[in-house]
């Protein structure tokens, strides 16, 4: 019912950016807040950065100053611009959206898109 399409993964060196792009479509409801987490081996999936449909930004604390997202409404598609990157930066980045159908909240989850930061 929620397709998310993830782009823009691969290998930079540290101090180098990436650009990721998550394309959301649904036949049901309507998506709400788009973001991004990411998940390094061993560790705990975190937040990295969520954008309402009005426009809200979240940051983790990690990325903030450094990555900026921003949404295209008209496509239901987010980017992420992840400027400085650090060799922490690496990890499989997932794009999840939030749909609301009849009055209930769904959660949603893209396969993921690697980014490693080599030092």
């Amino acid at each position: 019912q929620v397709q998310l399409v993830e782009s823009g993964g691969g290998l930079v060196q540290a101090g180098g950016s990436l650009r990721l792009s998550c394309a959301a479509s649904t036949s049901s409801g309507v998506i709400r807040a788009i973001g991004w987490y990411r998940q390094a081996p061993g560790k705990q999936r975190e937040l990295v950065a969520t954008i309402s449909s009005v426009g809200v930004t979240n940051y983790g604390d990690s990325v903030k100053d450094r990555f900026t997202i921003s949404r295209d409404n008209a496509k239901n598609t987010v980017y992420l611009e992840m400027n400085r990157l650090k060799p922490e930066d690496t990890a499989v980045y997932y794009c999840n959206a939030d749909r609301i159908s009849r009055g209930i909240n769904y959660d949603h989850w893209g396969r993921g898109t690697q980014v490693t930061v080599s030092s």
